[in-house]
Order: C-alpha cells, then structure tokens, then sequence
C-alpha cells in the first residue's frame, strides 16, 4: 500500500478532512450532480420505520414521513420555548436527523443493541459525510449537532422526534391497528421537562392514548 493513503492516517484526522473537503466541493458541484446527490436520498421516501413494521402495521410510516411530522412538531413547538430558541435552526436538525437512513435503513431495536452505541453512531456519521456532505456544508453539520445533542436546539429537536412517533402512535390507535402498549409506555416514560410545551404536548398525547 503506498503510504499516506487514508487508511495509514488517524481515522478522526481524516473523517475531519473528507468532511471539509465534500462540503466545499459541494458549492462546486453542477446542478446536475447536485440533483445526484438529492436523490440519493430519495429512499427514505420507501424505506419504512422497522419498528412498525415489526409490530404488524398495515402500510407502515416510511422514514421520509417521519422526517417531515418530526419537523412539523418542531414548527409548531419550538416557537412556544422560552427563553427563545433558534426557530430554524430546530426545524433544520428535525429535517435531517435520519438522513444516514436513505443508506443503513431503520435500523431496528435489536440491530441497535447488538451493534452497540458507538459503532451505530460510527455508521450514522459516515453515512451522513456521503449523502448529506454533498448537499451543503449546512446540511451535514445540522446533523452533527442533531448526533451530539449537546445544544438546546439539538435536545429540543430529539425530542420532537420522540414526540413525533406519539403522534404517529396516537394515528394508528384511532385507526384500530396494532398492539402498540409498549410505545406508550415509552412516551410516559419520555422526560421532557426540559421544554414546557413539550410537555404540554405529551400530556394532550398521552390523555387522547386513553
């Protein structure tokens, strides 16, 4: 191997500068490869959300779904926070925090805990360098900050996530399907203390489950 190839240098090192290096290219790129690059996350349009295809779901919600209600929420909650929030900066990471999936798919709960947190956000990162690095330098880091949840807007926006999937709960309950006990115990058991409307909001979720 001739040295100084990527697979010698230091993995972080390098991740860093493939990532700088895609995000400028990307101002660069031909509309045309800019179309490219959009629609190699046209499969999040198909690819369902595995936890209710697991769970016997009649045409279950597909990942592109789920990313549109999620921001959809963070629309409607995060201009209700106080002390204010970035509105659009909220909305942005909603919009993008499963893109990786057009690649990986929805990973289940099982593949989750047998792969373990760390190789799960290892693949979730590389992924997100390769469809979302080519889009824009936005685009790529939203999902980092989105990964890391360390900002306000970040922990909002995982919420609005779990918060989504209450919804899509609640959806399916009026529609007669499933067994789906286990979700609303988890969405009980969400801590959203954090964000006053959302905790409004699960309340008026959890009354509407009864």
């Amino acid at each position: 191997m001739v040295p100084g190839t990527p697979s010698l240098l230091n993995r972080t090192w390098y991740d860093s500068a493939a990532t700088e290096y895609l995000v400028r290219f990307s101002y660069t790129l031909p509309l045309k490869q800019i179309v490219e690059a959009l629609l190699a996350l046209v499969p999040l349009e198909a690819l369902p959300r595995t936890g209710w295809v697991q769970r016997g779901i009649a045409q279950p919600e597909c990942i592109a779904g789920h990313l549109v209600g999620t921001t959809l929420v963070a629309l409607a909650l995060a201009p209700r926070v106080e002390p204010p929030l970035n509105v659009d900066r909220v909305v942005a990471l909603a919009a993008v925090h499963d893109a990786p999936e057009a690649l990986l798919g929805d990973l289940p709960m099982s593949a989750k805990r047998l792969l373990g947190a760390e190789a799960k956000q290892a693949a979730e990162e590389r992924a997100a360098r390769e469809v979302l690095g080519p889009l824009s330098e936005t685009a790529l880091e939203r999902f980092l900050e989105a990964q890391e949840g360390s900002t306000r807007e970040a922990q909002l926006a995982r919420l609005c996530d779990k918060l989504q999937l209450g919804l899509r709960l609640l959806a399916y309950r009026k529609a007669g399907q499933g067994n789906l006990d286990e979700f609303i115990e988890g969405l009980c058991n969400l801590d959203c203390s954090a964000f006053e409307p959302a905790v409004e909001f699960q309340r008026e979720l959890l009354a509407a489950l009864q």
